[in-house]
């Protein structure tokens, strides 16, 4: 490989090696106020994770200019997304709350991907600095770590928008056909503070202590759901569990729609308004479905079947994984319910995991047509997004993703199985791992968490959560024989 393709590759990781050692730090602030014992190991952590990057930055002098090979920016997501839950096992490590590699990756992989499959089965006597590094891995997950690459670096000398579609593959460009990268960047990252700072407040209005508030938006606004409580959400009050379903619901919708309405520009929302209308109307369809089938099947008064149903749809949907309840306990159909809703996902651009909605409509409109035209052969009768014809190159795109999510889960399941894991836990897992639902089914599911699962079992299973979060192709693109050829 050329000099000014190592240094492309290699420079674009110094980045967030530094800003994840900034949040490693961070969890100083808990730990010296708690005095749990473990303000040693933390600060090593980060500052071994921070220098790294400072290294990594002094050592690739920014390009000047030479040609980059395009397969550079797919490199670069892979690398990152495999090297920073790598370095993020350290607190996990030195501070004795794990002890194996198998553990500390799959928790570090399910905290940078906001998936939320846990290998605790007890997060509330962890220290309080190992609590808040789990959230905020996955608040700084969530956001995107490409695209704090693409804010913090000024010039990777590579196309940005190459980039930026390198990690979110089916990058919703419905809108237009380029991308202002600079300009998302800076709305999203304005919404995902704004959110999480409101938020905050929100719950520390209602009583919730300050501590409890950072975590469980951290977690949820990032659509994560990890949560320093046993039982999730199960033991705040009913206006806690509302606030926090609000944080989720707003965790599914795209950033820059919120960002218009926050600005009062809603024209600049017309060419979302397909996906956003048809989130909102799935969400309140699934959760009436949910709660009536709670109220005659499970014997729930209407008042606790709308609540519990609403909030664990919404994180379902949204692939936050937090719990109202211990769900693997729920009527069998109900779970499979959330299967389904947790593979359909929320809104492009937004936090969430799974297909997303825009990519479902397009399925849908598309078999329509389809069917239509086997009444009516010559008819022309497009696919529509927002009142315009949808280009066939697009309705390749979301059909390729649909059979790759397909592929990868059979594989997925087939190589779970392999390692020892049943059939029903393993569809489970590998469908709550690469959607980035979390809580999967049997002993994963509900309260349940994954440290009963075998070395090889774990690393499958971390693997399938940097799938999911780069939505399977770019892993797939790198792996392919074909990528490595000239």
């Amino acid at each position: 490989m050329k000099t000014n393709n190592i240094q492309a590759l290699f420079r674009p990781l110094g980045a967030p090696l530094i800003g994840e050692g900034a949040m490693m730090l961070l969890c100083l602030i808990p730990s010296l106020h708690f005095n749990d014992g473990t303000w040693k190991p933390i600060l090593y952590s980060g500052l071994i994770t921070a220098l790294i990057g400072v290294l990594i930055l002094v050592s690739f002098p920014k390009n000047r200019g030479e040609r980059i090979d395009r397969r550079i920016p797919y490199l670069i997501v892979a690398l990152i997304w495999f090297s920073l839950p790598l370095f993020g096992i350290l607190p996990f490590l030195t501070t004795g709350c794990l002890r194996g590699f198998d553990d500390a990756f799959f928790e570090s992989t399910s905290g940078i991907a906001s998936t939320g499959a846990t290998i605790f089965s007890d997060v509330e006597h962890l220290p309080s600095s190992v609590l808040l590094w789990r959230s905020i891995s996955q608040w700084f997950g969530g956001f995107g770590i490409v695209l704090m690459v693409l804010a913090i670096v000024p010039s990777l000398g590579i196309n940005k928008y190459s980039l930026y579609t390198a990690e979110a593959s089916g990058a919703d460009n419905t809108g237009g056909q380029q991308i202002k990268v600079s300009t998302t960047i800076r709305h999203t990252l304005t919404v995902y503070i704004g959110l999480t700072l409101s938020f905050i407040i929100a719950l520390r209005a209602t009583g919730m202590h300050i501590w409890d508030a950072v975590n469980l938006v951290f977690t949820n606004i990032s659509s994560g759901g990890f949560s320093i409580y046993n039982d999730s959400l199960q033991s705040i009050t009913h206006t806690q569990q509302y606030i926090l379903a609000g944080t989720m619901f707003c965790s599914g919708i795209n950033f820059t729609i919120i960002y218009s309405l926050m600005t009062f520009k809603p024209r600049q929302v017309r060419h979302k308004l397909d996906q956003f209308s048809f989130y909102i109307g799935l969400t309140i369809v699934a959760s009436l479905l949910v709660s009536m089938a709670m109220v005659w099947r499970m014997g729930y008064s209407w008042a606790d079947a709308l609540r519990c149903g609403s909030v664990q749809t919404i994180s379902v949907i949204t692939t936050s994984g937090s719990l109202i309840g211990d769900t693997s306990l729920w009527w069998t159909p109900i779970l499979f319910f959330f299967v389904i809703l947790s593979l359909c996902g929320a809104m492009a651009g937004s936090t969430s995991g799974g297909l997303k909605v825009m990519r479902v409509l397009i399925l849908f409109r598309n078999v329509r047509n389809i069917l239509n035209n086997r009444l009516h052969p010559h008819a022309v009768n497009p696919v529509r997004l927002n009142g315009s014809p949808v280009s066939r190159r697009m309705i390749n795109n979301v059909m390729v993703i649909f059979f790759v999510f397909l592929f990868v889960i059979i594989i997925g399941v087939l190589l779970l199985m392999i390692c020892g894991i049943n059939s029903t836990e393993a569809m489970g897992a590998c469908i709550a791992c690469i959607t980035g639902y979390g809580p999967g089914l049997g002993a994963s599911g509900g309260f349940g968490c994954y440290e009963n699962f075998t070395f090889s079992a774990k690393l499958v299973a971390s693997v399938l959560m940097i799938l999911g979060r780069l939505e399977c192709l770019t892993l797939l693109v790198v792996l392919s024989p074909r990528f490595w050829k000239k």
